[in-house]
């Protein structure tokens, strides 16, 4: 945006910038978040850089405005157009979708597991379960967020495949991968993407305070580092005024990720 940067954003409004960032170049593409911080940042990306994503109210609604996360916005909503769950598998087969889901685990090539923890057959903890996640990550853009980084979440293999990675989306061949799109990792340590040559995950930035040797200890697979690895941006004054004053006034991303 061109404006001075400011150094007194916390972890989570950095993470929120990073959030807003991957969704910069979406264009009129259903955006999907869930969580704290990837809401925030999906708003504020529609509140700048990105101002054709469309939003649903989760019911029925595309609205135009962008609402407060502690929902005590003033006057009316601005409804752009009706959407209802049954249409957003329209949109959803079509590829017109950006969805920022959390993960439980994720492997290397992007495989992610937020339906149990051990044995299918018998877990040891039982989570969302599949959910959307095959449908979503075989037919649109997805990200995914992870806002406490170990090596119990970025693991060698995944227990149970939710969300289909590179390699098995390759795997598919492309008449059924044509649309398979894994955008990026954002955790409370870093931004991570797919672009390895053999499309593994590779640590883009580290956030500041970070080091690089911090992230590789709570990660369990090796990532691929290209050279001195850049701090992630910090947001700019007008957007962590956007964050404070406008988007998240009770600071709710700052209970998802903790100073």
């Amino acid at each position: 945006m061109g404006a001075t940067v400011v150094s007194d954003a916390t972890r989570a409004e950095v993470c929120v910038a990073a959030v807003a960032d991957a969704f910069r170049n979406d264009g009129e593409r259903l955006a999907s978040a869930f969580g704290a911080v990837p809401t925030v940042g999906v708003r504020l990306a529609k509140l700048t850089d990105a101002p054709d994503l469309l939003m649903s109210d989760g019911v029925a609604y595309l609205r135009g405005d962008v609402p407060s996360l502690s929902g005590d916005d003033p006057g009316e909503p601005v409804i752009e157009g009706w959407l209802p769950f049954r249409r957003v598998f329209d949109l959803l087969w079509s590829g017109t979708r950006h969805v920022i889901m959390t993960a439980s685990q994720i492997d290397r090539f992007g495989n992610h597991n937020f339906a149990c923890i051990g044995d299918y057959a018998k877990p040891k903890a039982q989570l969302l379960g599949m959910r959307g996640a095959p449908g979503n990550t075989i037919s649109h853009a997805t990200s995914y967020w992870v806002p406490n980084h170990s090596g119990k979440v970025f693991v060698e293999k995944v227990d149970v495949v939710s969300g289909v990675g590179n390699d098995r989306a390759a795997a598919l061949g492309e008449a059924s991968s044509r649309f398979h799109d894994l955008r990026c990792v954002i955790s409370n340590l870093g931004v991570f993407d797919f672009g390895a040559p053999d499309r593994s995950m590779r640590l883009v930035s580290r956030h500041p305070g970070i080091t690089v040797d911090e992230i590789v200890e709570q990660t369990g697979f090796a990532l691929t580092i290209e050279g001195d690895t850049p701090e992630t941006r910090l947001p700019t004054e007008p957007e962590l005024a956007l964050i404070r004053e406008r988007i998240d006034p009770k600071g709710f991303v700052n209970r998802e990720v903790p100073a």
